[in-house]
């Protein structure tokens, strides 16, 4: 008999759930792609975006130019392919515009609105927009960013027209179960407060903190909208870039999910790299998924994070219960701006070092036959 893990999506009892952490598509990715926007940008450092294609061909090699949609993802369509996810879900990161609306604040990503036909290319379900990016090119970037999601039908959530729907989850019917997907920001992670939509401007779902207080906010929300037999995620972009503390008010704010709503996944981002796995009371937290794509090839200054290395995490949750049924993470490398199959010891090191980062939670990481990783609770 074939293992579930093997078996097409629509045979599995098990619901099987495709994260990742930053996809950022904007920037030295977007000048590479069939349609890129003016590269012109407004870094203290870089005034072009073709300065990050030029720094990483130095790293790498050449990369070829006007690119199709499916080029960043490389390897990953064939773990996709082979993985069979009910659903895919990504933290995107940019803004999707051309528009020329500037927010003054360092470093802003786009990417064109021809080159997001990328999302349909690894037939993305849903992207996750509360982060420090998606608003970089003002609230008009914003409103052509899901405009285009839409014309994609690609789902968003945690930034819209209006707080209502900001604040409304993603949802997408799965067969075996329905699936919410709440979306969040904190300030910690870099967002303004000025970014947060209100009843009539729009913007990010943002938490004004971390305390008990807005977990059980949170969970208000999500027992408002859940059903019998729903799965709950709760995607937040929270945090440093760099390092591998957890502050204990993420320790708390997720487990109060958990406890309080049933959320079967808390889906964290914003560091540069992966951090911890917490695996409490059956339920996924994900302290941190790391970048996904990114243009930091050839950015000196935190290579002992490994940042080029990424991870695709694969949940199996139990429809009937909510809790996680197993784990599997499958490392990547960016390189040349798309994804590529790591070599054994990049494997190694991301699999040791990720072990002994989660051992303060008893969760273990450990290889698999497919050189690939498996992560165990207590």
């Amino acid at each position: 008999m074939l293992e579930e893990r093997h078996l097409p999506a629509g045979h599995r009892k098990l619901v099987r759930l495709f994260l990742c952490g930053d996809v950022m598509c904007g920037r030295g990715i977007d000048q590479v792609l069939a349609h890129p926007c003016s590269p012109e940008i407004y870094e203290h450092y870089m005034r072009s975006a073709e300065g990050y294609v030029r720094l990483a061909e130095q790293a790498n090699g050449p990369i070829p130019r006007q690119n199709g949609p499916s080029y960043v993802w490389g390897a990953a369509l064939g773990q996709l392919e082979r993985m069979q996810p009910d659903a895919r879900i990504i933290n995107l990161e940019t803004a999707v515009t051309r528009s020329n609306d500037r927010m003054n604040k360092g470093i802003n990503y786009r990417m064109s609105p021809e080159n997001a036909e990328c999302l349909a290319a690894a037939e993305i379900n849903c992207c996750v927009l509360a982060n420090n990016h998606v608003l970089d090119w003002g609230r008009a970037g914003l409103l052509e960013t899901l405009t285009t999601l839409q014309k994609l039908n690609v789902k968003a959530t945690g930034a819209g027209r209006n707080e209502h729907e900001a604040r409304a989850p993603a949802v997408l019917n799965l067969g075996k179960a329905r699936l919410l997907i709440f979306s969040f920001g904190s300030t910690s992670s870099g967002i303004p407060l000025e970014w947060a939509a209100t009843s009539d401007a729009p913007g990010v779902n943002l938490l004004p903190d971390l305390s008990e207080a807005s977990a059980s906010d949170v969970a208000d929300q999500v027992m408002a909208l859940r059903r019998p037999g729903d799965l709950v995620v709760v995607s937040i972009h929270w945090g440093s870039n760099w390092g591998y503390h957890i502050p204990p008010e993420q320790k708390v704010l997720a487990r109060a999910l958990i406890d309080k709503a049933g959320v079967s996944i808390v889906h964290g981002h914003s560091s540069h790299h992966p951090r911890a796995i917490e695996i409490y009371r059956d339920r996924l937290i994900l302290y941190g998924c790391g970048d996904f794509l990114n243009d930091y090839e050839g950015i000196s200054g935190y290579e002992r994070y490994r940042d080029d290395l990424a991870l695709m995490y694969f949940a199996d949750l139990d429809p009937a219960s909510g809790s996680l049924h197993a784990l599997k993470l499958v490392p990547l490398q960016i390189k040349n701006f798309r994804l590529s199959i790591p070599a054994r010891q990049d494997i190694e090191w991301i699999q040791q070092t990720l072990d002994g980062r989660c051992q303060q939670f008893g969760t273990r990481v450990i290889p698999d036959s497919e050189r690939q990783l498996v992560v165990i609770g207590a």
